[in-house]
């Protein structure tokens, strides 16, 4: 690749720290459903994002509200979510009408430690394999430095 291609590719990818309206770019979900606030990090093959959970978060008022705590099932979304904004990044482009990332699959899923109102979650994953428009990723949910989930996340490229 020559200089050109390179600054090229740069040019693409996206400033950081990505903020709400850029990550709103990238990811079709809305709220009460988005769950990354901000991207901080972004490698050739990984991606580093947080989900700060308030007390106002419409999921924790029904989940064990003497004790309220982030369902697993939405720390995996946020993984797969993130995910997702790392499959386009990889892709070298920004998404277009018709052009998704969708959840395909959770392995290996272990959740180590409750993530309570007050937390920022910490999302990280990294890209393990890519084949056919299937994407595989690593990745990892924490609190202050404490695991709170694992998981390895597939995702497919889906143009509707």
């Amino acid at each position: 690749m020559n200089m050109t291609e390179s600054q090229n590719q740069d040019l693409n990818k996206p400033a950081l720290p990505m903020n709400i309206q850029q990550i709103r770019e990238y990811l079709p979900h809305r709220y009460p459903f988005l769950l990354v606030d901000r991207v901080t990090e972004i490698t050739d093959n990984s991606i580093v994002g947080y989900k700060n959970v308030s007390i106002n978060e419409e999921f924790l008022q029904g989940h064990f509200p003497e004790y309220p705590i982030m369902p697993g099932v939405l720390i995996v979304e946020a993984l797969a979510q993130i995910s997702g904004v790392l499959g386009f990044v990889l892709n070298n482009e920004k998404p277009q009408p018709g052009s998704l990332f969708l959840f395909a699959g959770a392995e290996k899923v272990r959740f180590k430690k409750q993530v309570v109102a007050g937390d920022q979650l910490v999302l990280k994953s990294e890209l393990v394999m890519q084949k056919r428009g299937i994407y595989k990723y690593n990745c990892t949910a924490s609190v202050d430095g404490i695991v709170a989930t694992t998981a390895e996340i597939i995702i497919s490229h889906q143009r509707i």
